[in-house]
């Protein structure tokens, strides 16, 4: 897998550039510097920051999807404004200081203007919080507010989840994630939108086709061929929902591409990258997913179930399926299990196509394999800890993505969302009317990492259990994907 990040395309040049390096002038429904007094019923209070006995409010108007700042308890001179971001708070407008003012003689506040949360002609999703210092008897330390938005796009606590995703992203890909993540992120959001019908974001689906079909080896390859099948996947997803054929023909020329690389070194399977150096589990699993997931969807194919099955029957005896049901990481040089790390995404990706597979035969049999390898983890103290399902790197106290102590990378931390994708696809297929077996676990999933796991502006870490750590686009990709896994289609 590769995690370099991408150069950021035309578009984001035009939100970090043009809104990043110089303050905007937006003007939505109203414009920015509007005069707080008329601020529609029901502006709320969202966050709040304390020094030397003053305190700074942020004000948001969901109605008016704008917001405000205040400073209360100051002496005159003090200063307070907004700062506003349109990439989830990594940065933000050149020195900011929106609608900057002082607390004039004879009071103790100060009320800045109004200014837009988003800027909806670029559809670009943004944020406010609110700053402010003391300057008697000089300049002290300042302070601000955490960052929040309206709940426009937020309704829901999924709708939420979607938006402050949305909010990283760059115009090509999401900031903070690199090449494979980004294809997951794209599948969270396609999936959000086949369960919950919201077309909000919908139009990110053609941008990230276009903006990333040169990437790479172009056509979505790459030398790392589980790269390859994330984006594939990726665009069956976009398939399902758009019925555009262009992103069914892309994810076949990607099956084929991939599929040059089986061989009978260890008796079969697909290699992890074109260097043929290893065969792991999961270049295989999504391969059967893949391909079993082309055969449900061209019509009278014979060659991809043939595939997905061929890979299957070799899967199941590589040994990488180990005596507790649960799937370690890959095969040695001798081709023997390695007993590597039974990663949560390793054992989730299989259920997916387990489910694929029995789609396109009708036979049980798949379901039931499927079902023995989710028990597992559902029964493993390392996967699942206290009810909450856990990856083997949390708690290491070993640095993190972004040097954080999460002790997961920057690729293990996007695992446990894949996991939950294909276990709720595993449950819908053996339940009925809105519920399946698993529906408990998943809703526990859900419910703990929205109670435990998230910020104000609906950022979620590492750890569904808490404490909110290493927040990054994939984290929020495993945030959003905890939710949609407990949705069954709408008809």
């Amino acid at each position: 897998m590769h995690s370099s990040l991408i150069t950021l395309p035309l578009l984001a040049l035009l939100l970090f550039v043009g809104s990043q390096a110089q303050n905007l002038h937006i003007c939505n429904t109203h414009c920015d510097n509007r005069d707080a007094s008329e601020v529609s019923d029901g502006a709320r209070v969202v966050a709040t920051s304390t020094i030397n006995g003053r305190e700074i409010r942020l004000i948001i108007s969901d109605t008016d999807n704008m917001g405000f700042a205040i400073i209360i308890n100051g002496t005159a001179r003090d200063e307070v404004w907004l700062d506003r971001s349109f990439d989830a708070g990594l940065s933000w407008e050149n020195g900011s200081l929106l609608g900057f003012t002082t607390i004039p003689q004879g009071v103790n506040y100060a009320t800045t203007t109004m200014f837009n949360v988003d800027y909806d002609a670029v559809k670009g999703l943004g944020a406010l919080r609110a700053c402010g210092r003391g300057l008697d008897p000089s300049p002290g330390p300042l302070t601000c507010t955490e960052w929040a938005r309206s709940n426009v796009h937020s309704e829901t606590r999924i709708d939420a989840a979607a938006t402050a995703l949305m909010q990283y992203f760059n115009g090509q890909l999401w900031h903070t994630v690199g090449w494979w993540n980004g294809a997951n992120v794209l599948t969270a959001l396609i999936q959000y939108m086949k369960f919950t019908d919201s077309r909000t974001h919908f139009h990110v689906i053609e941008t990230a086709y276009t903006e990333n079909l040169d990437g790479w080896d172009g056509n979505f390859t790459s030398d790392a061929l589980d790269d390859t099948e994330w984006w594939a996947l990726a665009w069956i997803d976009a398939y399902d929902v758009t019925g555009n054929q262009t992103y069914l023909a892309m994810a076949q020329f990607d099956a084929d591409y991939i599929y040059q690389y089986v061989d009978s070194v260890c008796g079969g399977g697909v290699w992890w990258s074109t260097a043929r150096t290893y065969k792991n589990a999961i270049t295989n699993e999504l391969y059967i997913q893949l391909a079993a997931a082309l055969h449900n969807r061209i019509p009278g194919d014979t060659k991809y179930l043939a595939q997905a099955i061929e890979i299957w029957e070799w899967f199941k005896q590589s040994g990488m399926i180990n005596e507790e049901s649960l799937i370690n990481d890959g095969l040695r040089d001798d081709c023997t299990s390695n007993r590597d790390t039974t990663w949560t995404y390793n054992q989730g990706v299989i259920l997916g196509a387990l489910v694929e597979l029995y789609r396109a035969t009708n036979d049980s049999t798949y379901l039931s394999e499927a079902t023995t390898i989710a028990d597992a983890v559902l029964q493993s103290p390392i996967l699942t800890r206290n009810g909450v399902l856990t990856e083997p790197c949390e708690y290491s106290g070993q640095v993190g993505c972004g040097d954080h102590t999460g002790g997961c990378d920057c690729n293990q931390i996007a695992f446990k969302g894949i996991f939950l994708r294909h276990l709720g696809e595993l449950n819908r297929n053996l339940g009925s009317n809105g519920q399946g077996p698993y529906q408990a676990y998943l809703n526990r999933q859900a419910d703990t990492t929205y109670a435990s796991n998230r910020n104000i502006l609906n950022q979620y870490g590492i750890h569904f259990a808490g404490p909110l750590e290493d927040i990054n686009a994939s984290t929020q990709q495993s945030g959003l994907e905890a939710f949609t896994a407990t949705l069954f289609p709408r008809f």
